[in-house]
């Protein structure tokens, strides 16, 4: 009997977002451009939170492996997309790209774990305040962080395994900047049943349930707000969780937004260029809600900064 995966091909062609040769100098200058303030934004988080002993707690220990996970998110696509630009060559080998798969899912997986742990660090930082520190112990944070960190990692290694099953024989270009799980198993020519069931699992697993409990966090935190008597409790409250809440609904709006135009629309380059907000523009964007909305980072950026100055 012959082994299951009879895979024919060494490398695939990535299309890119436009085949226009006149475009790609400029999506490759805004590229370049989102790609150097997402790692240099998220830097400065980290830094600052670093270099701050006022930082930290668990919320801000929480942002800095978030401002970690996006530098590394964005790390996994856009440089080699603007390689492919600069180099005038659209291929990207087999290996390279089940790695990027890999990657990739790890990341942005991670994003979506840390994102529900810090809902739940909220969820006890209004809902139960007194008990706060007891809570959210170094012990506990640190079990949090790498119970987020092994689930990613085993649900991303299932998923790229899955993918080493199958043969690809015809079709060899990927309609996307980077090798994308789904239009990568679509271009298979053997049975993808038992990948579909494995890829809507692992969604529902790093979708649905993050998902949940961050809407069931947050529901509790409303009502706990809701029965504050005062209008400055309730806005000093809500001010504990508005940076988190806006990169939360960005996240998931941009990422709900790829997927139903996907599933609306056949039009495979216009998903990719819609794919770009929760892959490029999320990142970046969330140092800018974290500087802008939070007093604790604006002033710990400051401090880092004139620290700069100084030692020049």
């Amino acid at each position: 009997m012959e082994p299951e995966n009879q895979t024919c091909v060494s490398e695939f062609i990535l299309l890119g977002l436009s085949e226009q040769v006149l475009l790609q100098p400029l999506v490759f200058g805004l590229f370049l451009s989102m790609y150097l303030v997402t790692f240099v934004g998220n830097l400065l988080i980290i830094l600052a939170i670093i270099t701050d002993p006022h930082l930290h707690t668990p919320m801000y220990f929480f942002l800095s492996n978030l401002s970690f996970a996006d530098i590394c998110f964005t790390s996994t696509t856009v440089p080699k997309m603007l390689l492919n630009i600069q180099t005038q060559n659209k291929v990207i080998t087999y290996a390279g790209c089940i790695t990027q798969v890999y990657f990739f899912m790890l990341f942005g997986d991670l994003d979506n774990f840390l994102l529900t742990v810090m809902a739940y660090d909220r969820f006890v930082a209004i809902c139960h305040p007194l008990h706060y520190m007891v809570i959210m112990n170094p012990w506990l944070c640190g079990l949090l962080l790498m119970a987020s960190w092994i689930m990613t990692a085993l649900q991303s290694l299932s998923q790229s395994l899955m993918v080493l099953r199958l043969s690809f024989c015809n079709d060899l270009e990927i309609p996307h900047f980077f090798c994308e799980l789904n239009q990568l198993v679509q271009l298979a020519s053997s049975d993808t049943f038992l990948n579909d069931v494995v890829m809507y699992l692992g969604t529902g697993f790093v979708g649905v349930l993050p998902l949940t409990v961050i809407l069931f966090s947050y529901s509790k935190i409303v009502s706990s707000i809701l029965r504050i008597s005062s209008v400055e409790g309730k806005c000093k409250a809500f001010s504990t969780c508005g940076s988190h809440l806006s990169v939360v609904s960005l996240f998931y709006c941009t990422a709900l937004g790829v997927y139903l135009s996907s599933a609306a629309t056949q039009n495979f380059r216009a998903s990719a260029v819609a794919s770009v907000m929760y892959t490029v523009v999320t990142p970046m964007l969330n140092p800018f809600i974290y500087s802008l909305k939070n007093k604790d980072i604006k002033q710990a950026l400051k401090k880092l900064f004139s620290q700069e100055t100084f030692s020049t």
